[in-house]
């Protein structure tokens, strides 16, 4: 295609990007519980970003562009974090199951991402062409961002 993609933007920039993008849009569905959902057990608590679900779909839908065929369980381990044991050694937690498997079906509701034969999601023809067109943004100085 010789045209820039997600690969060519660094993370970060293209996440904040992709979610100010999702929020714009306003054809994300958000479920009621964002506002007092905890991101997984380890946490104590509630993310303080009120914008947090879009990051985070913005988050997953980079991962699963980058990474074919991703499911719910490598997203628990991809977000999770470090358990908190009190004066024992930390040690690694997954994130909530439920929180990743909602954003992955508002993405697929968007059109982003579809169920693989093979297990998992993958990314749309659809999907690809919006993202690689954020990124392309981003590397023409347009940039997306708020």
């Amino acid at each position: 295609m010789g045209g820039v993609s997600v690969r060519d933007v660094e993370a970060d920039v293209f996440i904040k990007s992709y979610a100010a993008y999702l929020k714009r849009s306003g054809k994300m569905d958000m479920p009621q519980w964002v506002d007092i959902v905890k991101t997984g057990t380890f946490k104590e608590l509630a993310p303080y970003n009120p914008d947090w679900y879009y990051i985070r779909a913005a988050a997953i839908a980079r991962h699963i562009y980058l990474r074919k065929y991703v499911g719910v369980g490598q997203l628990k381990k991809r977000f999770g974090g470090s358990k908190n044991r009190g004066n024992r050694p930390s040690h690694h937690a997954d994130c909530s199951g439920s929180v990743q498997r909602k954003v992955l079906q508002s993405l697929e509701k968007l059109g982003v991402l579809e169920k693989d034969e093979r297990g998992g999601r993958k990314i749309t023809q659809a999907g690809q062409r919006d993202l690689d067109r954020i990124a392309t943004s981003i590397v023409n100085g347009d940039g997306d961002e708020e």
